[in-house]
């Protein structure tokens, strides 16, 4: 191999330059002449040879890498194109329901079922669990479908009313907060839990679930006051039949401590150690339906199928088969045969649901 100045080929001098020590290293027979020394010696150092070994293998490394981008970004890109494709188009019953949600409905009624797979006159599943609530006197929590409805009752003393002395209180309130479905709004009460609040008002007034004389303990002195608050978690329709449910469940739920009034004193003494059951003389049971196209009738209509309808009734019965309230907000009219048609079906669901509540009661008393 021919040599350069200091002995050096031309090869290793490139070597040596190529390490960043220019003309001021050369590589003689292995070792590495330094100058920048005060001295000269020869340092041990690699030869020409092996630094150009190892050069080559980095490069090497270095293509293959770049070899390998072309892959890497064509699989990022059919990533990215993936992202951008647009999702599949909803199928066609979705959007008929969409644009045209009543005819999609009455295709459904002339099969006599519904989109939800029920039959006209069949009810969604029904749930209660009672004492849900271990701060409030009585509660109780109903799931019918998917609405979902809870009743606490707290129980308060207060004096009676003047013009009724040896009669207590109860307060029913029903509420439909914002969290429960987007229908509804925050702040003071709407038109829909006013109206449902009178309604349970009703319910305790004709029905007698309780007798208020009941709740007196000394004429003209102390009398029970109940306040019953029912919420609402989940809106789908029929508030009216949960609330009155969760309502039966939550006072046959109830315990008062044993209240006494001090003679000598005139103070009340109130036991809590000793606690009685409320005496629940009546079960009002409330049956809703909707109606469609002003002649069909649907039960335990959804909150889709109360939109679409043309009217809803809604009928209370009691144990013996006593009607107790028919609420009809307006809409299509009722012929007798259809009225009394609703109040056959009330009467059947009555059972169903008193057999529930006693099932659960029973369930949960201490043996």
């Amino acid at each position: 191999m021919r040599r350069g100045e200091g002995g050096a080929s031309p090869l290793e001098a490139a070597v040596a330059g190529f390490l960043g020590d220019g003309a001021s290293r050369g590589s003689v027979g292995g070792c590495v002449k330094s100058s920048s020394a005060p001295w000269d010696r020869e340092l041990p150092g690699p030869s020409g040879t092996a630094l150009l070994s190892g050069f080559a293998a980095r490069l090497r490394s270095q293509v293959m890498r770049c070899r390998r981008l072309p892959a890497r970004f064509s699989l990022l890109r059919s990533r990215w194109e993936l992202a951008r494709e647009p999702p599949p188009p909803p199928p066609l019953s979705v959007c008929f329901r969409t644009v045209e949600p009543l005819e999609y409905y009455r295709r459904f009624l002339k099969e006599n079922c519904r989109p939800d797979g029920r039959e006209l006159g069949e009810f969604r599943a029904t749930t209660v669990n009672i004492g849900s609530i271990t701060t409030a006197d009585g509660s109780a929590l109903v799931k019918l479908g998917n609405t979902t409805v809870i009743c606490g009752v707290k129980a308060e003393l207060a004096a009676p009313a003047v013009d009724s002395a040896n009669k207590g209180y109860i307060v029913p309130n029903v509420e439909l907060p914002s969290l429960c479905s987007t229908r509804f709004r925050s702040g003071p009460p709407g038109e829909e839990a006013q109206a449902a609040s009178q309604f349970i008002a009703d319910v305790i007034e004709n029905s007698q679930i309780i007798a208020k004389e009941d709740l007196c303990i000394a004429d003209g002195k102390l009398a029970w006051v109940l306040y019953c608050d029912i919420i609402c978690l989940d809106y789908d329709g029929n508030i009216l039949d949960a609330s009155t449910f969760a309502l039966l469940a939550a006072l046959k739920n109830v315990q008062l401590p044993s209240v006494t009034i001090n003679e000598e004193t005139g103070l009340s003494e109130v036991d809590f150690k000793q606690k009685n059951p409320l005496v629940i003389r009546k079960h009002p049971v409330a049956t809703s339906f909707a109606i469609f196209d002003d002649t069909l009738l649907i039960v335990d209509p959804t909150a889709e199928e109360e939109d679409l309808a043309t009217g809803t009734v809604t009928v209370v019965t009691d144990e013996d088969d006593r009607l107790c309230s028919v609420h009809k907000p307006g809409g299509s009219p009722l012929t007798g045969a259809k009225l009394q048609d609703c109040i056959s079906r009330a009467i059947t669901r009555h059972k169903e649901v008193k057999k529930l509540i006693d099932k659960v009661i029973k369930s949960i008393k201490p043996k």
